[in-house]
């Protein structure tokens, strides 16, 4: 096998645009997953340096969300899968960036919107940016091609400025991450247009991201490989598992749901910290494995609050609990609330809140689930489509 160097540049999209081939099948770790994770530190140094330049594309979008915020025209991000967790974590971030630069910044001025709803009923004006990693989702593009139909302007961030998406986007609209995932279990598809989103709040606030942290950041939340085994063991022998996150939290609760599911096969919900506790605990037992994602520090102590009572809720009914948690959070949780184990992350300060929640979380779930697909003997790297079964289910879906 050869040596992985995390350190490198990732392989760009095939040059002309085409769908990326299957991962290489790896017959056991470090599958593709664990050496993207280890990459992703260094990655999002480089997507923050080639997004530096206020005239470049990050400018460009942000100058484009500026106009659109100032005139009280919708601003809506949009992706399937992944790139839909990607786009409502983009939202916490450009909306933070939007009220550190004093522009409009309310609940409705920015919002995410599942693109397949979207490409039905387009927005008519404003702005639309879509996320997609390949470039080549059929419901992004037909989001994105909608949307401009009906008086909208758009934008993507992208992996590939050939792929399909960007070609339904004007060229000056285009942020190119350029660096591809391995496998199609995705993890820097999640990150880079994160980091990328940061940039662009970065332009909107203007202030510029220290590289450095987010690299620390990010390489700290993979360290604790023994905490994530010993978390992994457990909900490895669950029936389910429900996620668990509130404010920025959300977003990355539901990318662990949709990573569980993809690389281990473990059915896997995410539920709104509130809404955890609206009648869904009496189909949980001590079968249920749950995480709780709490790492956002605006309102801190009101969302501490209502998970300990979740958490307390929980183990009631013999809920086998963990949580990926601030190190400021972790002291003010009673260690019998999550008796199968915490990961924590390093508490940021100088970085926006919610960019800080979602590096920090980034890579700590990505790990757990690493390690519970390895626990239960599972290859994330091709999210099961080795099996004839379930590639005819992929290829039924279209």
């Amino acid at each position: 096998m050869t040596t992985f160097d995390p350190h490198a540049p990732l392989h760009p999209a095939p040059d002309p645009w085409s769908d990326l081939p299957a991962p290489s099948a790896r017959t056991g770790p470090p599958w593709h997953m664990t050496d993207m994770i280890a990459a992703e530190p260094f990655l999002a140094e480089r997507i923050l340096e080639r997004f530096g330049d206020p005239s470049g594309p990050a400018g460009r979008l942000a100058g484009a969300i500026g106009q659109a915020a100032s005139s009280g025209a919708a601003i809506i991000v949009t992706g399937c899968g992944t790139s839909e967790h990607a786009a409502q974590a983009a939202v916490e971030i450009l909306r933070e960036g939007l009220r550190s630069g004093g522009l409009p910044s309310g609940p409705s001025t920015i919002q995410a919107a599942q693109a397949f709803e979207l490409a039905l009923d387009p927005a008519t004006g404003g702005l639309v940016i879509g996320i997609s990693h390949e470039g080549g989702t059929p419901a992004t593009i037909r989001a994105l091609e909608a949307s401009a139909a009906a008086g909208a302007r758009t934008a993507l961030i992208t992996g590939s400025a050939g792929s399909p998406a960007a070609a339904a986007t004007a060229p000056e609209m285009v942020l190119a991450t350029v660096e591809m995932d391995h496998g199609w279990c995705h993890t820097v598809g999640y990150l880079s247009p994160i980091v990328a989103a940061a940039a662009v709040a970065d332009e909107l606030a203007g202030r510029t991201t220290d590289g450095g942290l987010v690299r620390d950041l990010l390489a700290s939340g993979a360290a604790d490989e023994t905490g994530a085994e010993a978390i992994a063991a457990i909900l490895a022998e669950c029936r389910t598992v429900i996620t668990v996150g509130s404010g920025a939290d959300r977003p990355a609760a539901r990318e662990l749901a949709l990573k569980i599911e993809e690389a281990a096969w473990l059915p896997t919900t995410m539920r709104d910290l509130e809404t955890f506790l609206h009648g869904h605990l009496p189909a949980m037992d001590s079968t249920t494995g749950l995480v709780l994602i709490l790492t956002d520090r605006t309102d801190r102590a009101a969302r501490v609050a209502r998970a300990r009572q979740a958490l307390a809720a929980a183990k009631a009914v013999g809920v086998r609990a963990a949580a990926i948690v601030g190190r400021d959070v972790h002291g003010q949780l009673d260690g019998g609330l999550t008796p199968a184990g915490r990961l924590r992350v390093d508490e940021v300060k100088a970085l926006p809140a919610p960019l800080a929640a979602l590096l920090g979380s980034a890579t700590p779930l990505q790990l757990l689930t690493e390690r519970i697909a390895r626990t239960r003997g599972t290859n994330p790297d091709l999210i099961r489509r080795d099996d004839p079964v379930y590639r005819a289910a992929a290829d039924a879906a279209g």
